[in-house]
Formats: structure tokens, C-alpha cells, sequence
């Protein structure tokens, strides 16, 4: 493991997962918009795709929500002290 990983405290497991289902990924996508003739919209037709769009948005969301809260509470917290 690198120093670049060591220091933030960054887990290199998702970098792996990247490595790995990235290139699959993009298969399939590339597939699918060849299928699809290059609409997008072939990722919102279907019920079920649009709730999983839809989860994944969301979790992302959150997950920035959440560190935005925690950053904003640290500097609130550094103001405090001195």
C-alpha cells in the first residue's frame, strides 16, 4: 500500500472494486446503448431501473449530505475551542 493511501486513511478496496467491475461495467453500458440505439431513456422506461436510478441517486446524496454535516460540525467545533 502507498503513502497516498496510508495518510488520508483511504481504503484501497474500492479502487480494486473499480479496477475490476469497471471494465465490465462499460461493456455492458456500451451494450445496452447500442441496443437501445443511444437513448437514454431506455435506463428510466422500466419501473424497476428507475428505483434502483432512483436508490442510487439517493445514497449518493446522502453520503455528501452526511460529510458536509460532519465537515460543518468540525469547523464549528475548531471555532469553539480557540
Amino acid at each position: 500500500m502507498t503513502y497516498a493511501f496510508i495518510k488520508p486513511r483511504i481504503s484501497p478496496i474500492p479502487l480494486l472494486l473499480g479496477f475490476v467491475l469497471g471494465p465490465l461495467l462499460e461493456a455492458n453500458f456500451r451494450r445496452a446503448m447500442m441496443i437501445a440505439r443511444g437513448d437514454f431513456m431506455v435506463f428510466v422506461r422500466s419501473p424497476l431501473s428507475l428505483t434502483l436510478l432512483l436508490i442510487c441517486v439517493a445514497l449518493l446524496a446522502l453520503t455528501m449530505w452526511t460529510n458536509w454535516r460532519r465537515k460543518l460540525a468540525d469547523a464549528e467545533n475548531k471555532l469553539e475551542d480557540a
